[in-house]
């Protein structure tokens, strides 16, 4: 029997890795002989590098950058098969790097994401993946731009300060040192979100709070974001701020689409490829995965949803366990979802239920695996 586990991590829990050994674990107590293939998964958002640089045997590599608000920091990007490389966003611009009372939307950076794509190019990059999640800037992504050589003036023909309210003095745009290497370089960019750049629904808005931005902050971010657009729209003559996923990492990936002609991937999807998820699945008779919580969201591209897409293709069923069921994850059954069923078999506190998620995913493989081989004797017998 093949079984192909492909879990994302459970966050301040288990990485992708323990969460997948875990199952297998607990498939094997029922069933030694099974073949088992583990492949950590994740939907671009943090820990996506570290996740695919396990499961493709790729190399890590380090480069000091600025972050987001311009101090030095070592960044990790990776080396993958076929010259692609790997870069997650949040190691150079992270929110989680900035303190709460040090977070500041109107002047935080990309700068440090552009230094990271230089490297790949430098080492010879035929493609680079950038995932989006995590993010504490909202300057549109002209610090990553800046980085690769793209000029922003004001009314005086001075560079623009670092941050996304500076875009508010944005007069002039010269673009003619921006790296030439990235017209022949393919860049795409995982990420779950399909926001546009700007308005009710647009990155300020949606995501600016959660960086620190006061409702103040989010319309002057707002206002300097779509004067950004529209000065990109005369020098490139189309306009992305509209495009599903513009506002992804506050900006970044109206940036990347508009002057880097990336392409937005759902992560999980984007993953699952440079994984090799879908050679995995040939002849499989049951998949596994999972994530903390289940919900409606998850049928916007996060990693179950990738896997389920996968496995539907060779119509292997697929299992989810999953620290908690939340509101509408029954949506899920409609795309192909097989089961899910939360670890905790009782009132249990989230403290606790993150110390012992290895333990109970390995106990609730096994009772899955025990009731899944009483029902394949069953089907046996009748036949």
């Amino acid at each position: 029997m093949k079984i192909v586990i492909a879990p994302d991590s459970f966050k301040e829990s288990l990485s992708a890795l323990a969460v997948a050994q875990a199952i297998e674990k607990g498939i094997k107590a029922v069933l030694p002989n099974a073949s088992t293939i583990c492949i950590p998964m994740a939907d671009g958002g943090e820990g996506t590098l570290a996740t695919v640089l396990q499961a493709t045997a790729g190399q890590s590599r380090e480069l000091t950058v600025l972050d987001a608000l311009g101090r030095p920091r070592t960044a990790q990007w990776g080396w993958l098969p076929k010259q692609t490389a790997l870069i997650e966003m949040a190691s150079a611009a992270g929110l989680e790097q900035v303190a709460p009372i040090e977070r500041d939307p109107l002047r935080a950076d990309t700068f440090g994401v552009g230094q990271l794509m230089l490297a790949a190019l430098d080492a010879g990059a035929d493609t680079i993946v950038l995932t989006a999640g995590g993010s504490a800037t909202n300057d549109g992504g002209v610090g990553m731009l800046r980085a690769l050589g793209v000029r922003w003036l004001d009314q005086h023909d001075q560079l623009l300060p670092a941050g996304g309210a500076a875009l508010l003095n944005l007069a002039r745009i010269d673009a003619s040192g921006l790296d030439p290497r990235l017209s022949r370089t393919k860049i795409m960019i995982a990420t779950d979100v399909n926001n546009p750049l700007c308005g009710p629904k647009g990155a300020s808005a949606t995501f600016g709070p959660q960086k620190g931005a006061t409702p103040e902050m989010v319309s002057l971010l707002d206002e300097a974001l779509s004067r950004l657009a529209d000065f990109s729209a005369q020098v490139l003559s189309r306009d992305e701020r509209n495009s599903p996923g513009a506002g992804a990492a506050g900006g970044l990936g109206f940036a990347a689409m508009a002057w880097l002609n990336a392409q937005m991937r759902p992560g999980a999807a984007l993953v699952a490829e440079l994984v090799s998820l879908d050679q995995a699945m040939q002849s499989a008779d049951l998949a596994f995965t999972g994530e903390g919580s289940m919900d409606a969201q998850t049928l916007q591209g996060k990693t179950p949803m990738g896997v389920i897409e996968v496995a539907q293709r060779h119509g292997v069923p697929v299992i989810a366990l999953v620290g908690r069921l939340g509101d509408g994850y029954q949506s899920l059954y409609d795309v192909g979802l097989t089961a899910a069923f939360s670890l905790a078999n009782g009132p249990l506190a989230l403290e606790q239920a993150c110390q012992q998620a290895a333990e109970l995913l390995e106990a609730r493989a096994s009772d899955i695996m025990r009731t899944w081989l009483k029902a394949a004797g069953a089907r046996t017998r009748h036949h």
